[in-house]
């Protein structure tokens, strides 16, 4: 449905779901978005691991590039049109061809992400401007191209420094109370017996249980978390973090 359709309650109920129960994504996209209306217009950037191009709106201003392996199974079909496909550590480009460098949920992919950060640094220009964020902890996905679990502050810091950056900001996305959130929901939808493969009546019902509680309590859950985020009674955890930093 076109969204000039959608009665902006319903808008905003939408919009509350994904603030609430898809904060990861939703929050990326914000951080994205300032990061766009940042760069002066025709600014050089690059979008490394650009995957469907879900932010190449963003930057119609700018001279906007994407690049990615093409090679991920479940997104065969969906990329965006690439103008660049290899390895992200020998991307086709010369040194300093870029002002910007997006990369974002990328790095979890990449068997040698040290020589990804090297390669980044190497096609953008000296006070360019690199763009990382990758998690701290995620399920498997896009397998069989998933090889880390995370990344730590302490990893950029040392690794962007050393590849010739200097962080500029290291920001969680939000932290424990929003992450348990999201499990919580992940918790009942895996609990749901609508799901369960096995017919046995004993294990739906202990399903059901499990999921007239979770489900509920779930919500709740996720609702409150901003807020207790804002607490910061727990500043250790976060789903990933937003990165920033300036070639040297």
């Amino acid at each position: 449905m076109n969204d000039k359709r959608v009665p902006r309650s319903a808008k905003g109920l939408r919009e509350w779901r994904q603030r609430i129960g898809n904060f990861n994504q939703y929050n990326r996209r914000l951080w994205v978005e300032s990061i766009a209306r940042a760069l002066p217009s025709r600014s050089r950037v690059l979008d490394v691991g650009a995957g469907s191009g879900q932010y190449r709106d963003l930057f119609s201003h700018c001279e906007y590039r994407s690049h990615d392996f093409a090679q991920e199974p479940s997104t065969i079909g969906l990329y965006t049109a690439l103008d660049y496909i290899s390895d992200i550590a020998t991307i086709p480009v010369p040194d300093a061809s870029f002002d910007a460098v997006l990369c974002t949920e990328v790095l979890e992919h990449v068997p040698e992400p040290i020589q990804a950060v090297n390669e980044m640094g190497r096609i953008l220009r000296s006070g360019g401007r690199l763009y990382v964020s990758a998690p701290l902890g995620s399920w498997l996905h896009q397998e069989p191209y998933h090889y880390y679990g995370g990344y730590t502050p302490h990893w950029y810091r040392r690794f962007l420094d050393a590849a010739g950056f200097d962080v500029q900001s290291v920001e969680p996305n939000q932290r424990f109370f929003s992450a348990f959130g999201q499990e919580a929901i992940r918790f009942a939808e895996i609990v749901d017996p609508r799901r369960a493969q096995s017919g046995r009546l004993a294990v739906r019902l202990i399903l059901g249980m499990l999921w007239l509680g979770a489900f509920p309590l779930s919500r709740l859950a996720a609702m409150l978390a901003p807020k207790l985020d804002s607490l910061e009674l727990e500043q250790i955890a976060t789903i990933g973090y937003h990165v920033t930093a300036i070639k040297r």
